[in-house]
């Protein structure tokens, strides 16, 4: 019988609850990755953190056991500056971290600083160094006609001593403000999907994630195959009192290779 991992080409990967916990690997993941690369499959690890970079990602990887160079990485970030250069904005107010704000620099755009009148967008993102003043001039310059885009919406960064306020935290904050809702480019939304697939090679995807709401509902927003494994966020319990269904469910990351049974 055909195995899961034979009916697809690009394996997109959700980081934290699937390839490690914190600074731990996940149990047989390495194993798994690499079991990928040698059948030749695409492969592309996607995360909705917008605060690190594709080096500083594929840096943890590889100092877990998998080893990962940074154009194996999609973020939240790299998709958010593509789409923003892509539509001619050339400067931005941005809240967030190191990832948004490298990216966008690459792409050629102009981060704003002090207390601008006016500008061409504004970007929100995780950004723990955030105060009520950024707050307080992000909602201004959205009021005053900025485009206006969050990496990702998020409402929690999962921290070992509990939930931290997530990107999506802060960008209720500027919407509650404004009555403006922001474009987002993260997962579930299609944008960094589709940048992933791609990133992966293309041909069919199966998305693996341990988070319902984002990784599964992305996967079923575009009519993809998805496996939640359960080495995370979500419990057999959730999987049962949720609407969203995943195509797959796996104890780990072993289940890549099981016969398909749907």
């Amino acid at each position: 019988m055909e195995a899961i991992v034979d009916a697809h080409d690009a394996f997109l990967f959700d980081l934290d609850g699937v390839i490690y916990r914190g600074d731990q690997v996940v149990l047989g993941a390495p194993e798994a990755v690499a079991r990928l690369r040698e059948m030749g499959k695409g492969i592309a690890f996607v995360t909705n953190n917008s605060g690190r970079t594709p080096d500083a990602v594929a840096m943890k990887l590889t100092g877990l056991g998998v080893p990962a160079e940074p154009s194996d990485v999609e973020t939240s970030a790299l998709v958010t500056a593509a789409l923003l250069a892509s539509r001619g904005v050339s400067e931005a107010f941005v809240i967030g971290e190191r990832g948004i704000l490298q990216a966008l620099r690459d792409e050629g755009i102009a981060i704003m600083d002090g207390d601008p009148h006016h500008a061409e967008a504004v970007v929100v993102g995780w950004d723990r160094q955030a105060d009520y003043a950024k707050l307080r001039i992000a909602s201004l310059l959205v009021e005053r006609g900025a485009a206006f885009v969050a990496t990702n919406d998020d409402a929690s960064y999962p921290a070992p001593d509990g939930n931290w306020p997530g990107a999506g935290a802060l960008l209720a904050a500027i919407e509650t403000t404004t009555g403006r809702h922001a474009e987002v480019v993260g997962k579930p939304h299609p944008p960094i999907m589709l940048a992933a697939l791609e990133r992966a090679g293309g041909g069919r995807p199966l998305v693996i994630g341990d988070r319902l709401e984002t990784d599964i509902a992305g996967a079923v927003g575009l009519a993809w195959d998805s496996m939640l494994v359960l080495t995370g966020i979500a419990s057999a319990d959730d999987l049962a009192a949720s609407a969203l269904a995943p195509t797959w469910v796996a104890e780990d990351l072993s289940g890549l290779f099981a016969a398909r049974s749907s």
